[in-house]
């Protein structure tokens, strides 16, 4: 059995299928570990949701922003943000419903055999099993009869920095935001959301969330995405996946027992210009 974790897809399907058949992906025997961010932006969300619910326990994929960003939409909870979205084949098939309620049990950390799966990353005062604990917070939310009205409190970028004396819509908004959204942080662990381009561009008083000093998951690997301009990272514990498929780069995987990397050029009409995504 291997374990492929795959970056970014953003409704790249045909790149996905193609990197699957490059690592010669057997469900049968394989599994996926898919860093979220499956849907917008690239042409096919729809075949990207229902090839990846078909995989069942093959696949384990966490929340990524674009995710909780379509569910929103889906419940009315926010203004679909224009021409860059390609959610409305999924808000218009005839399964929408079933998709939607699969994509609300979908985890937003995951945890095994000494890696961390996030889209984002992890504040540096949170440990592994401390995430996957406020994680769990999040997952009930989602998952609960009152998860429109959770839905409805996610939009927004504060509070930016973690404590532990947050409570109610405060506080499980800076765990998404943190897990799903985030690149940069002052040493002191405050996010910025606005940068979103190379490392060196950070803005001042600012260093990429993996570089903060003394950070608590530093001890276990942690497997994410969401920066392709921070692109395709191999390090001992770190590895950063998005290489920028949807943005005319490639798409990337990594076999987790052996760390080769696999990649796919995006395919011919699923990429748009190269930029940080």
């Amino acid at each position: 059995m291997s374990t492929y974790a795959i970056g970014d897809i953003q409704g790249c399907y045909d790149s996905l299928r193609r990197l699957l058949d490059l690592c010669r992906f057997d469900p049968a025997r394989d599994r996926l570990w898919l860093v979220g961010d499956l849907v917008n932006r690239g042409p096919h969300s729809l075949e990207t949701l229902r090839y990846v619910k078909s995989l069942g326990p093959a696949a384990v994929t966490v929340l990524g922003n674009h995710d909780l960003y379509l569910l929103m939409v889906a419940e009315g909870k926010v203004e679909k943000r224009g021409k860059d979205d390609t959610l409305q084949p999924i808000l218009d098939a005839p399964d929408r419903e079933e998709l939607l309620a699969w994509l609300r049990t979908l985890p937003l950390c995951h945890v095994e055999h000494g890696h961390c799966l996030v889209h984002a990353g992890l504040l540096p005062q949170w440990s592994v099993a401390q995430a996957r604990a406020l994680a769990a917070e999040v997952e009930a939310e989602l998952q609960g009869p009152g998860y429109r009205r959770f839905l409805g409190s996610l939009w927004g970028s504060k509070p930016t920095a973690w404590s532990g004396k947050l409570k109610g819509a405060d506080r499980l908004r800076v765990i998404v935001n943190a897990m799903t959204r985030m690149r940069f942080c002052t040493l002191a662990g405050e996010m910025n959301f606005e940068a979103k381009g190379k490392v060196e561009n950070a803005p001042k008083g600012c260093v990429p969330w993996f570089d903060l000093p003394g950070r608590k998951s530093a001890n276990q690997v942690l497997v994410t995405g969401h920066w392709s301009a921070l692109g395709l990272r191999v390090l001992p514990n770190l590895l950063t996946l998005d290489s920028g498929c949807l943005w005319g780069g490639h798409l990337s995987a990594v076999r987790l027992e052996d760390r080769q990397v696999f990649q796919v050029d995006c395919c011919a009409g699923e990429g748009r210009s190269l930029k940080a995504g």
